[in-house]
């Protein structure tokens, strides 16, 4: 996948390599503007990737990354220094997705979960895995994401998501059976 130029614009050659993380976490908290632009070249297209994969739109991807670094910026000084940076910032990525999903399904119903999706995904990829995490809706394709990739709890989906334990299992289950069913279909029918 290609990531978009505008979010990962081509950096000036004399930026620092060398160094560990936690050096320039130090260098960013004093102001040093090479240190922020090399953590966030170095995350960034992990992140980018995550939320593309949790939001299936490309604008939402853009929009998550961006705010995911504003709040790393903002909370330098209260990063670890001993702790990958990282799962921090995959953690603000999923939690602004969920936001963000949670926001724009507001009044939808559970039942309105599993109307089939348009996607561009055609018939002929359809056993590619990210063609098939496209074909299901943005909340259970998160919830799976979450859960199967990154490690999620179902308590901790629930918590998040504002909903029971239930409830993400049952999305889940119901995810899963979407997907081993358009597999063994092929097709782009419910």
């Amino acid at each position: 996948m290609a990531l978009p130029a505008r979010i990962f614009p081509v950096m000036d050659a004399g930026l620092e390599t060398r160094g560990s993380e936690a050096d320039t976490l130090r260098r960013a908290r004093r102001g040093d503007a090479a240190a922020f632009e090399r953590l966030y070249r170095e995350h960034a297209p992990a992140i980018y990737t995550l939320a593309i994969r949790l939001t299936g739109n490309q604008t939402a991807a853009e929009d998550i990354v961006q705010d995911t670094f504003l709040r790393m910026f903002g909370f330098l000084s209260g990063l670890r220094d001993d702790a990958p940076l990282r799962p921090w910032l995959k953690r603000v990525a999923s939690n602004l997705a969920i936001d963000r999903i949670r926001r724009e399904h507001r009044y939808g119903s559970d039942e309105s979960l599993w109307m089939l999706e348009s996607t561009d995904a055609s018939r002929d990829d359809a056993a590619d895995a990210d063609a098939l995490l496209r074909r299901l809706p943005p909340q259970a394709r998160t919830l799976m994401w979450l859960h199967e990739v990154e490690g999620w709890s179902h308590a901790e989906l629930a918590k998040r998501f504002k909903r029971s334990e239930s409830w993400s299992k049952s999305i889940l289950s119901r995810a899963l059976a979407r997907l081993r069913e358009d597999m063994d279909t092929g097709t782009d029918d419910a």
